[in-house]
């Protein structure tokens, strides 16, 4: 019984250090972006890591398309900050292609968080950007079971 109660303690507790770092990350994040606003439009590029470290890119972006500042965000943990990209300062938001000397430097899932800030801004500063919203898998396991049912019942009414 005791057991059980350290147990479940030690859960808890976990589960509130993890919902406090994750605060403190997403300030991190709110501030480093309003610092970025104060210079210029900011595109947001990301690689959502479900096993590998996730990624974050944002280009503080002048009206010419002129990066001014860039930092990144890549960790596995809550404890991840973002750190200055200097060697994209300079550079032209649109020339960030996959083949880009600069990009072909970095790791895989920051390339293609580059290629995705890249994208969205192009399509911002079209007008036809829509936002997506993410889907939990808790979601998605409810849309293959709703699936999955109606599958049976049309099944059923065939006779099969």
């Amino acid at each position: 019984m005791n057991f059980m109660i350290v147990l479940g303690a030690f859960g808890i507790g976990a589960y509130l250090l993890q919902i406090a770092f994750g605060m403190k990350q997403i300030k991190h994040f709110n501030e480093t972006y309003q610092q970025l606003r104060k210079k210029g439009k900011v595109a947001i590029g990301r690689r959502a890591g479900k096993f590998k470290a996730g990624t974050i890119v944002m280009f503080a972006v002048s009206r010419e398309g002129e990066i001014i500042e860039s930092v990144k965000m890549q960790g596995v943990t809550v404890m991840a900050k973002f750190k200055q990209m200097p060697q994209f300062n300079g550079q032209f938001i649109t020339s960030l292609v996959l083949d880009h000397e600069l990009v072909q430097q970095e790791n895989k899932l920051m390339r293609q968080a580059i290629v995705n800030a890249r994208e969205i801004y192009i399509r911002v500063e079209e007008g036809n950007y829509v936002e997506e919203k993410p889907v939990s898998p808790f979601v998605l396991a409810k849309i293959q079971a709703n699936l999955f049912k109606e599958k049976i019942q049309i099944k059923l009414k065939r006779g099969v």
